[in-house]
């Protein structure tokens, strides 16, 4: 299983806007997103994380200000290459100003008008926990067509001390 991110820039506190992108190719095009990818030999996951940023949507972040919000396992029983073990980021913190890539097309949506209808399924079941402060795991299995989940478990998940910990407050 790979490993990936999947980081979404927030602004107010708490939340009042997100910033997704509109993914142009590859896995999950026509679909809204955060931004991220896959981690390259030799890169750590908070460094794979700034460069996807970077490379999507040409803004810099820094691994200091990325708040790990939760992890997630995804299976795709009928492609097996896309499983991937997903660390998912937040971050109130970046210079530059989105632009579009050839990748990710960049929009704001407030908070309450997240197009979930216009996401991977999942999104759902977990970004809003996370987006009031909650760090979770999350595990889903999606059914033959790659869409459609079929099974899923998303649960508090807490920190190195052994309490859950809210990263926003």
């Amino acid at each position: 299983m790979r490993d990936a991110t999947l980081c979404f820039l927030i602004q107010g506190d708490p939340p009042a806007e997100i910033l997704l992108g509109f993914k142009k190719t590859g896995l999950g095009a026509g679909k809204y997103n955060g931004f991220g990818g896959g981690v390259e030999a030799g890169e750590t996951v908070t460094e794979a994380t700034v460069r996807e940023v970077q490379e999507e949507i040409g803004v810099r972040i820094a691994e200091k200000d990325l708040q790990h919000a939760g992890q997630l396992t995804f299976l795709f029983p009928a492609n097996p290459n896309w499983n991937q073990e997903v660390h998912v980021y937040l971050t109130k913190t970046w210079d530059g100003k989105p632009i579009e890539s050839t990748e990710m097309a960049p929009a704001w949506f407030a908070i309450e008008e997240i197009p979930y209808e216009r996401m991977w399924e999942d999104d759902c079941q977990w970004l809003p926990r996370v987006l009031a402060g909650e760090r979770i795991r999350g595990w889903f299995s999606f059914r033959e067509d790659n869409e459609t989940v079929a099974a899923s478990k998303v649960e508090a998940w807490d920190d190195d001390r052994g309490t859950s910990q809210n990263f926003l407050g």
